[in-house]
């Protein structure tokens, strides 16, 4: 049973949010950074036309940019929610600096309710997910491996070209190279990488041009 991927880029930080469904329709959310009205109506409206059933909402991880629609989908769609926990702190951070950025409707949602841990492998409908823990832009980053498929739904940990920023809190430079490094460039070279931003890429293309060879 072959997987559909479908990215819609959401809100000013143009955040990839990623909607993966089967030929049973079901649908998992990754990410969702719907902000506005129209935004969110974007997404209800392709998962009503497609009639997909969103079974859970995974996280990569907790940065502003990938949890504005949390609050959204979790009351949408009523689903099981996934974060890893190192990731906790930096999700009850957005609260307080959401304004900032000029989110003053950002709507606070509980941290989400199931945890993840490096190596695990989810079994959400059909779906087969293998959880790896990849530090170093946030402290609970994890990337979702799609074996059968051969995708990567890898948040912000690796870009077409280039890679997380480090500057934040938890970030770390050598702590990403060794998740980008040590585990991203292990999986096959024709594994599709589904970025947080930005378009996708492969794992081979970013093994030989990666910004990241330079540092």
């Amino acid at each position: 049973m072959s997987a559909q991927v479908s990215v819609f880029t959401f809100n000013a930080f143009q955040e990839n949010t990623i909607v993966v469904s089967n030929d049973l329709k079901e649908a998992i959310i990754f990410d969702p950074g719907c902000y506005s009205k129209q935004e969110e109506a974007h997404l209800v409206d392709y998962l009503s036309k497609n009639e997909l059933n969103v079974i859970a909402i995974l996280y990569t991880h907790a940065h502003i940019d990938h949890i504005l629609g949390a609050a959204f989908v979790q009351k949408q769609f009523n689903a099981p929610s996934y974060l890893h926990p190192l990731d906790h702190v930096t999700w009850n951070a957005v609260a307080s600096y959401a304004h900032v950025y000029g989110f003053e409707a950002y709507q606070i949602q509980d941290i989400p309710t199931h945890t993840l841990e490096d190596k695990q492998v989810l079994k959400l409908g059909a779906f087969n997910i293998h959880v790896r823990h990849t530090p170093g832009h946030a402290p609970g980053h994890v990337i979702y491996y799609f074996e059968s498929d051969q995708f990567i739904v890898n948040g912000d940990v690796l870009f077409k070209g280039s890679f997380g920023r480090v500057d934040l809190p938890g970030g770390d430079l050598a702590t990403l190279k060794s998740s980008i490094f040590n585990i991203l460039f292990q999986y096959p070279e024709e594994t599709i990488v589904y970025c947080g931003h930005g378009p996708e890429t492969s794992i081979g293309v970013e093994k030989r041009t990666n910004y990241i060879h330079q540092f």
